[in-house]
């Protein structure tokens, strides 16, 4: 571990700035796999690994929304946000069968909630933007 942290101290160059939900989900996801490795081999194999892939293409929808034209946007993030309520299901599930320690699961349920909220108003911005009546001139 202590290499890729040279690696990163050695990198000259900043990482690319992304959407603050982006950010917010990428650092849920770093959190989710700090600890994958300690899930009990009964589920870390199903369970997790399904939660760990879902997480992976919550990014990848969020992604691909934020460089879509904003009415594209829409079916994006309607993804992710079912995505994201299947996760907290399957998290649920982990923690209720003891696979996943309570403080663990609160930190990251309070994480998705956080980015459940934002990919919320997300969503909501773009349907006003999309909206007939702003189209039509209505304020």
């Amino acid at each position: 571990m202590t290499q890729n942290n040279s690696l990163h101290e050695s990198n000259s160059t900043p990482p690319p700035k992304i959407l603050p939900v982006l950010q917010k989900m990428k650092a849920t996801y770093v959190y989710w796999f700090e600890h994958y490795s300690n899930i009990p081999k009964t589920h870390r194999y199903t369970l997790a690994l399904k939660i760990d892939g879902i997480l992976v293409e919550i990014i990848e929808m969020m992604g691909a929304a934020s460089f879509a034209s904003p009415k594209d946007k829409l079916p994006f993030l309607r993804t992710a946000i079912r995505k994201l309520d299947v996760v907290k299901i399957l998290l649920m599930v982990l923690w209720e069968t003891k696979s996943l320690e309570n403080k663990k699961y609160v930190v990251i349920s309070e994480k998705l909630n956080e980015v459940g909220k934002m990919l919320g108003g997300w969503h909501g911005q773009i349907l006003k933007q999309n909206s007939p009546a702003k189209s039509a001139g209505e304020e």
